[in-house]
């Protein structure tokens, strides 16, 4: 995820600190300041995944529908965003979802103050809370623009950053229970992209789980197609479906006629509910 804001060597620098669709309520049970909302039921997608900067054309995406992999990840806003959308509108998520694809929506949002590199918008201690709540309403705004209907998750990018110095922590985890508890409010389910070696791990291991993400997406390029066997946290951890694993990046792809630089996704987890 990081080399679509990012260059590779500027990757691997803050790296270093086929299946089906079903229908299910899994997932719910992890998340709190839900039980009082009636949710729509939970899609979920297991089975193979890719990640992109820019979401490909509807002519790529209709070559690339051969099996191998059923749902892709598109960005759909945040100030941190690397790529422009040219093919994301609302008629191409119409047209990819009745392709038969499943879509992750993702939002690059405000990244942690000790992270280094500039960024568009970066939180403090001070600025957590009220980010948070600012870009999870714009991050439902726009999948909701796109036609994600509420019950649909949101994945929160937050890339690596040093988790053992404690005040950036805290913000962090500060900005990610205000945007996941907006999301909620919206009845939008919250998802979470991150790093084994960091941030991931500040929000498995974290003591308090209050209005932390239900769905974990973690990055750890092992090449391990996989949700379990290289899972480094508790095995109770976000299940029932509620795991992806980012396994391999910077994939050169051909398919169909159309060539795409990818990222490879394990999934078993929420996708968008459309159409």
């Amino acid at each position: 995820m990081s080399s679509h804001r990012q260059s590779k060597k500027r990757r691997h620098l803050t790296w270093a600190v086929a299946g089906a669709a079903v229908v299910a309520g899994a997932g719910i049970a992890a998340q709190t300041s839900m039980a009082a909302t009636t949710w729509p039921a939970q899609r979920t997608y297991t089975g193979r995944a890719f990640d992109t900067c820019a979401a490909p054309s509807l002519a790529a995406m209709k070559a690339w529908h051969t099996g191998f992999y059923g749902a892709a990840a598109v960005y759909v806003g945040g100030k941190n965003r690397g790529c422009a959308q040219a093919n994301l509108t609302a008629s191409w998520v119409k047209s990819v979802s009745s392709t038969g694809w499943k879509l992750i929506p993702i939002y690059v949002g405000a990244q942690p103050p000790c992270q280094s590199g500039s960024n568009p918008e970066k939180l403090t201690a001070s600025t957590a809370a009220s980010l948070g709540a600012t870009d999870a309403a714009d991050a439902v705004a726009k999948a909701s623009a796109l036609g994600m209907k509420a019950g649909s998750p949101i994945y929160l990018d937050m890339e690596a950053y040093d988790t053992t110095n404690t005040s950036c922590n805290n913000a962090v985890l500060t900005y990610v229970r205000s945007f996941d508890k907006a999301l909620r409010a919206k009845t939008y389910r919250s998802g979470y992209y991150g790093f084994t070696s960091s941030s991931a791990k500040a929000v498995a291991t974290a003591s308090d789980k209050t209005d932390l993400p239900g769905n974990l997406w973690y990055a750890l390029w092992d090449k391990t197609n996989t949700t379990t066997t290289d899972w480094p946290w508790g095995a109770t951890q976000f299940t029932p479906h509620s795991r992806a694993h980012q396994y391999m990046v910077n994939s050169k792809e051909s398919r169909g006629g159309y060539t795409i630089t990818v990222d490879r996704d394990a999934w078993d987890a929420p996708v968008a509910i459309t159409g």
